[in-house]
C-alpha cells in the first residue's frame, strides 16, 4: 500500500481531473494529433532528426513507422509504490527504440522490435482494457518515438471513457516539438536520467547529445506539472517522478545529475535512485568490461549521499536492493 503523502504535496482525489479532458473537450486534443501526424512526413519528433517519411511507412532509427508496435499491454505490479498501487499500474510496452543503449534490460523490445504492429483502433483498445482491469493509471513504456501514435489514440480513448491519470515512461530522449504537443495532455511524465557525460552517452546509448537533450526535456516536463502530488490514498496523480539507474564505477555521473535536479528543477524532485542494474544486451554478450558486473551495495549508498548531498530528500524506497 502506497505511504499517505504530507499535506504539502496532497492533491485531494476529488479534485483531480486527468489533464487531457479539457483539450479533448475544446477539440484540441484533435489537433493535436493531426499535427503531430503531419510532422511524420519529414520526422523530426525525437532529437535523432530522421526527416524520413513515417506517414509512407518509411523508417528511421526508431524503426517504426506510420504506427506503433507493442510487445506487451498488463497491469504491472513491479512499478513504484505510487504508480502500482494495489491493483496495478496499466502498461503498454512500446516496442523498438530511439537509443541504442548497450546495457538495456528490455533489449530484444527496444532493439530486437518483438511485438505487434498497432493501429489507433487497438491501441485505444488496450488502454480501456486496462482501465476495464481496475489499473490507477496508463502507463506509456518507452514512447518518446510514438507521441503521434497515442495522441491519434488517445483521442478514441476518451470518446470510449478512459478517464485514468496517463504516465509518460520516457528514457528523456525526447525533442521539445514532442512534449510541447503533450503540454495539457500528460499527467505524470517519468524520465529517466541515464548518463551525464557526452562521450559516455555516445559510448553506452550511442547519442552523444542525450545529456543536453535529457536536461531540455527534464526542464520542460517540470515546467508543465511540477513536483509529484499524490492522493489521500498515496497514489501518484500529478507531477515528474525521475528515475536514475546507478551504474557500476560511477559510469552515469550520478552526483552531477542529482545537482541538475536540485538546480534546474526542484530540491522537491521525487526520485527513484534504482540499484537493479546487471550485465544485459551487449554487456551480456562480453562487451564493455567495465560496466560487466551489478553494483557494489557501496556504489548505491555513495549514490544517495550524493543525492543528499545536493539537497534531494523525496525518494522512493522501495526499489533499493540493499
Amino acid at each position: 500500500m502506497p505511504e499517505t503523502p504530507s499535506s504539502r504535496f496532497l492533491l485531494p482525489r476529488e479534485r483531480f481531473r486527468p489533464a487531457y479532458l479539457a483539450l479533448y473537450e475544446s477539440g484540441e486534443l484533435q489537433r493535436r494529433a493531426e499535427q503531430a501526424l503531419e510532422a511524420l512526413q519529414a520526422c523530426r519528433l525525437c532529437p535523432r532528426d530522421c526527416g524520413v517519411d513515417r506517414m509512407a511507412d518509411q523508417t528511421g532509427v526508431c524503426k517504426t513507422g506510420r504506427h506503433a508496435w507493442v510487445s506487451s499491454h498488463f497491469p504491472h505490479l513491479g512499478e513504484e509504490d505510487c504508480l502500482r498501487g494495489w491493483r496495478g499500474s496499466g502498461t503498454i510496452f512500446f516496442s523498438h527504440c530511439n537509443l541504442k543503449c548497450v546495457f538495456c534490460q528490455n533489449y530484444d523490445i527496444s532493439q530486437g522490435g518483438v511485438g505487434v504492429e498497432t493501429r489507433p483502433e487497438r491501441l485505444a483498445e488496450m488502454m480501456l482494457e486496462l482501465q476495464a482491469a481496475g489499473c490507477h493509471n496508463i502507463n506509456f513504456v518507452t514512447p518518446e518515438h510514438v507521441v503521434p501514435q497515442v495522441l491519434e489514440a488517445l483521442a478514441l480513448a476518451v470518446e470510449g471513457g478512459l478517464r485514468l491519470p496517463l504516465v509518460y515512461n520516457t528514457s528523456a530522449y525526447d525533442s521539445l516539438e514532442s512534449l510541447r504537443l503533450l503540454d495539457g495532455v500528460i499527467d505524470i511524465y517519468m524520465p529517466d536520467f541515464k548518463i551525464w557525460d557526452p562521450q559516455k552517452a555516445l559510448r553506452y546509448l550511442r547519442a552523444r547529445e542525450y545529456p543536453e537533450a535529457a536536461r531540455q526535456a527534464l526542464r520542460e516536463m517540470h515546467r508543465q506539472v511540477g513536483p509529484l502530488r499524490f492522493d489521500e490514498r498515496g497514489l501518484a496523480l500529478r507531477g515528474v517522478l525521475v528515475r536514475h539507474l546507478v551504474m557500476p564505477g560511477e559510469a552515469a555521473g550520478t552526483a552531477d545529475i542529482m545537482h541538475f535536479l536540485v538546480e534546474e528543477l526542484s530540491p522537491d524532485t521525487y526520485v527513484n535512485l534504482m540499484a537493479q542494474y546487471r550485465p544485459a544486451g551487449k554487456v551480456r554478450q562480453g562487451h564493455f568490461a567495465e560496466i560487466g558486473r551489478p553494483i557494489h551495495s557501496a556504489e548505491y549508498r555513495q549514490a544517495l549521499q550524493a543525492a543528499r548531498r545536493a539537497g534531494l530528500w523525496r525518494f522512493d524506497q522501495r526499489r533499493s536492493l540493499f
